[in-house]
């Protein structure tokens, strides 16, 4: 997914505008009478592995900027930072969500504080920012993971939706940076990761706007790759494939049929592990880029994708 997956600006486009060819899969999984299959529960087991594996202390002091961080893989993020140590600063703009989340971090022994903020809007974003580094003393790693979905043919998406959506991911992505780039200067060195994703590898029919803006984040990277690597400043992307979360599911239907539908679009649309990934999963990648553990690593493009976009299948349009 992504994105997001990725992510959060409060609107779910995504998963509205793709919500009937979904239903369409989703029943002929029922069908098909998929909910038994031996598949999805050896898949679940694995994702509900993967969720208890941070690295207590992990990134102890550190100070974690996250854009779009009130659900999906954004909140899945913010709690595996904080429970690693880290103090957690986030944006998004559903206030509900977000105190939400903030009052789950602290209850749970971590530090986060939610700012309401709107990536598009750049007084926000550096208001956001600002105060995120003047709560914790410093910017040691930001994950600029804030995007929307779209799925309509050109010809049919407006020139305010296809804005709309180059404005949240894409400008989104680099006014974060634009920010947060001179607090890490100061400190002589941090890590970026910013959420891009599979579809910017592997476009659909109705994935124009989505996909072109993925692409930006990609373009985006590089060049702060280059022009930061010298200060001691890593900028990576992550491009995460679909995820279980608000992102790609439609808001009206029930937990089992869910879970039918993913049992069957795992095998037919992710040609590796033939799962969904689970937003936790995406969150230990983006720990793991922004660790010591990749000291070389810059300017590069990682996917987590399940295996998606080395294999052909990807059938039916979905978010990432």
């Amino acid at each position: 997914m992504d994105t997001n997956a990725n992510t959060d600006t409060g609107t779910n486009a995504h998963t509205k505008v793709a919500a009937t060819g979904r239903r369409s899969l989703l029943g002929g999984a029922i069908a098909l009478g998929v909910a038994g299959a031996a598949f999805g529960t050896t898949a679940h087991a694995a994702g509900a592995q993967s969720g208890s594996r941070t690295h207590r202390g992990r990134f102890e002091g550190k100070a974690v900027l996250i854009t779009g961080a009130t659900s999906g893989i954004g909140r899945a993020t913010a709690k595996a930072f904080a429970a690693a140590g880290a103090r957690v600063g986030f944006c998004g703009r559903r206030e509900g969500l977000g105190r939400q989340v903030e009052r789950e971090i602290r209850e749970a022994g971590g530090e986060a504080s939610y700012i309401q903020a709107d990536v598009r809007i750049a007084a926000q974003v550096e208001s956001f920012v600002n105060q995120v580094a003047s709560r914790y003393g410093s910017i040691d790693v930001a994950f600029n993971n804030a995007g929307i979905g779209s799925g309509k043919l050109p010809h049919e998406m407006s020139v305010e939706e296809w804005d709309d959506v180059q404005a949240t991911n894409a400008r989104g992505v680099f006014l974060a940076i634009k920010y947060e780039i001179p607090h890490m200067l100061r400190a002589a060195g941090g890590v970026i990761i910013c959420t891009s994703s599979s579809a910017a590898e592997q476009a659909r029919p109705n994935g124009a706007a989505y996909s072109a803006s993925k692409r930006a984040v990609q373009g985006i990277v590089k060049s702060a790759a280059l022009a930061y690597g010298p200060k001691g400043i890593r900028v990576n992307a992550l491009l995460p494939g679909t995820t279980d979360t608000p992102f790609v599911r439609p808001p009206d239907i029930p937990d089992a049929d869910w879970a039918k539908y993913k049992q069957a679009f795992g095998p037919l649309n992710i040609d590796g592990l033939e799962r969904m990934a689970q937003a936790e999963e995406i969150a230990h990648a983006v720990l793991g880029l922004a660790s010591d553990d990749f000291p070389y690593m810059t300017g590069a493009s990682v996917a987590v994708d399940g295996g998606a976009t080395a294999g052909r299948k990807m059938i039916q349009p979905s978010g990432a």
